[in-house]
């Protein structure tokens, strides 16, 4: 059975927080060995670690602060972040980024918690896992300041089009992809860029329990995603790709095992 990693599931503070050791244990058993718990903000990011900790080999963190929570950015956020990186399950910093499709937090704060935490990936010689929507311009604008620093960057859940893709993939991003691509509606774009991204630079996830794939039939009963459904998502995608869903899986596995800096 294929390995696969799921690079993006918010575990904690979400709908699947009820049963952790269930969600977990069923990914498991569909070859779903590993996956990164997204820290959005401070304090769920330790919980993130926390957790992580219970699961150790299986469960691995980030660190970071979201854009939705950017307006809690303090000059006291670097060193806390600093502080839990040096936990061992933390493989990233993050999730970071911009996000000027809702706004929760002001744009100029979401640019100055954005800036620092890649100034603090440089620092700590960290991957960073990031988020964007609708700020193309300004988020690679920040990024590019950085971006021949640090030890390497993934934009996570990517739904951008032909131009931003590929600006993203001239800074040398992962670039990573949810069931979003299985999404009839919405997901038509990235389903026909999809097979433009290069093997080395493609990494999947679920972003659970947010983006359940619509084309999965039978449609589960829970609207909730899970990463147990990481394996649909992989074979959708190697299907859009035209590769062998075992050739697919290898590679994205090594992929994402590699940016993170641990061993296959």
């Amino acid at each position: 059975m294929p390995q696969f990693m799921d690079i993006a599931v918010n575990l904690i503070g979400s709908s699947l927080e009820k049963d952790l050791h269930g969600v977990v244990e069923a990914a498991n058993h569909v070859g779903v060995s590993s996956m990164v718990v997204i820290g959005s903000h401070i304090e769920e990011s330790e919980q993130a670690i926390a957790l992580c900790n219970s699961f150790s080999g299986t469960l691995y963190s980030t660190a970071g602060v979201h854009p939705h929570h950017a307006s809690e950015w303090t000059p006291q956020s670097c060193h806390r972040i600093k502080q839990l990186s040096l936990s061992q399950c933390v493989v990233a910093i993050g999730e970071c980024g911009l996000d000027y499709n809702r706004d929760f937090s002001p744009r100029a704060k979401q640019r100055q918690a954005f800036a620092q935490q890649l100034e603090l990936a440089v620092e700590l010689k960290l991957p960073v896992l990031m988020h964007e929507r609708d700020a193309h311009a300004d988020f690679l604008a920040i990024l590019k300041e950085y971006r021949s620093a640090l030890p390497a960057a993934l934009l996570h859940c990517f739904t951008g089009n032909r131009e931003s893709l590929e600006a993203y993939l001239e800074q040398d991003l992962h670039i990573g992809i949810t069931g979003w691509v299985c999404d009839e509606r919405r997901g038509q774009e990235l389903a026909e860029l999809v097979p433009f991204i290069p093997d080395n630079r493609i990494v999947i996830e679920t972003d659970s329990p947010y983006l359940l794939p619509r084309s999965m039939r039978p449609k589960p009963k829970s609207s909730k995603n899970q990463p147990k459904y990481l394996p649909y998502i992989a074979e959708y995608i190697a299907n859009l790709r035209g590769q062998q869903i075992d050739d697919f899986a290898l590679q994205t596995y090594q992929n994402s095992r590699s940016f993170f800096g641990l061993t296959y």
